[in-house]
């Protein structure tokens, strides 16, 4: 049995700590082990107990710390040795590339996300081999891997809806409108806060961009439609809340303003599926059919990509020192896209599976 003891200072405590997150940090998995076996045994651990921990052999520790106490936390100077160090096969690529998908909770780390440091310690452990932190990057790239900001997927979606919709609904939808020579909308609306909106610029190192904001609890709303073969935009902009009376209004105004046959696809919110809207669509089903797109996809409504168009060009980054100001903002932004239908065309790509399903 080891009975190696020994108690560290406060200030070589305070030293090893900072040696460790340094270590943590770059990734230099021996050296993190050697230092919190360090810290453990000065906290009256003994070897056994702290190298089961580390699952190492309990005379490693008892080495580690004599080592601690001649050479000081850097430990004894250690040759380069000899050789090309050992590399992934393309199997173990194959094996590292399945860990990496399945995520880091799957692996056994505590954490949801992939770090450079945390894939080094995957690799080490599964295959017994050591790759510099810095060269997890370009690893990760060569096996087809990018660094990415997550996105949320409703737990709520519906799949065998969705599916119906994107190979039967949809494909019926387009057939109908031709047939019709009918304008085919897709409406949604959307909120403009006076408050302001951020988003990703580019600015000098270290000096984070600063935008003023009102602070203001007001949002300028929108109901909007745009036409999926001609790229026309109908849309009308209001200061009080959406309700199913100012939408009957917005699409009453769309309904006088052409004499075509109209097919509507909206989404679920309540004012669209509410007592009085059906009611309006009833009175209605000579000029306007509605077409209830699936719960939870927005990613089937191609004016979605008009709205965020819409704040990147008008709204982000930008003080709206009154409510006026943010208004003539945001008519003149869609103003712009109204005369532009080439451009709400292009946006109007909808999903390959739809594009194939037509």
């Amino acid at each position: 049995m080891c009975s190696v003891r020994f108690t560290l200072t406060m200030r070589s405590r305070n030293a090893v700590e900072r040696q460790l997150k340094t270590a943590q940090r770059l990734g230099h998995l021996r050296q993190v082990k050697y230092l919190l076996a360090i810290l453990a045994v000065g906290d009256g651990q003994s070897c056994a107990e702290v190298a089961l921990v580390l699952r190492v052999h309990e005379k490693t520790v008892a080495t580690w710390v004599r080592e601690f106490c001649c050479y000081g936390i850097k430990g004894p100077p250690r040759p380069t040795p000899p050789g090309r160090p050992p590399k992934l096969t393309p199997t173990q690529k194959a094996a590292l590339a399945t860990l990496l998908d399945a995520g880091p909770l799957q692996a056994g780390f505590s954490g949801a996300c992939w770090r450079s440091p945390m894939i080094q310690q995957l690799i080490y452990e599964r295959f017994g081999v050591f790759y510099n932190v810095f060269y997890i990057a370009q690893l990760l790239k060569n096996l087809g891997f990018s660094y990415q900001k997550a996105a949320f997927v409703s737990a709520h979606l519906d799949e065998g809806r969705r599916q119906a919709w994107r190979t039967t609904t949809w494909p019926q939808i387009l057939r109908l409108a031709k047939e019709r020579k009918a304008l085919l909308l897709f409406g949604d609306e959307a909120s403009f806060p006076q408050w302001g909106t951020l988003t990703y610029t580019w600015a000098r190192r270290g000096q984070q961009p600063k935008v003023k904001t009102s602070g203001k609890r007001k949002g300028y709303k929108v109901f909007g439609l745009i036409e999926y073969f001609t790229g026309g935009f109908f849309y009308q902009g209001q200061e009080g809340r959406l309700n199913s009376t100012t939408y009957i209004a917005f699409l009453t105004r769309v309904l006088a303003q052409t004499t075509q046959h109209i097919i509507l696809i909206q989404d679920g919110a309540k004012y669209h599926t509410s007592a009085e809207a059906i009611a309006f669509f009833a009175r209605q089903t000579a000029r306007l059919e509605v077409f209830q797109l699936p719960s939870y996809s927005p990613d089937y409504n191609p004016i979605e990509k008009l709205w965020k168009k819409v704040k990147k060009d008008g709204t982000h980054l930008q003080f709206f020192p009154t409510f006026e100001a943010l208004i003539a903002k945001v008519e003149h932004a869609l103003l712009k896209f109204a005369n532009a239908p080439e451009e709400i065309l292009s946006l109007c790509s909808l999903p390959t599976e739809l594009a194939q399903a037509a």
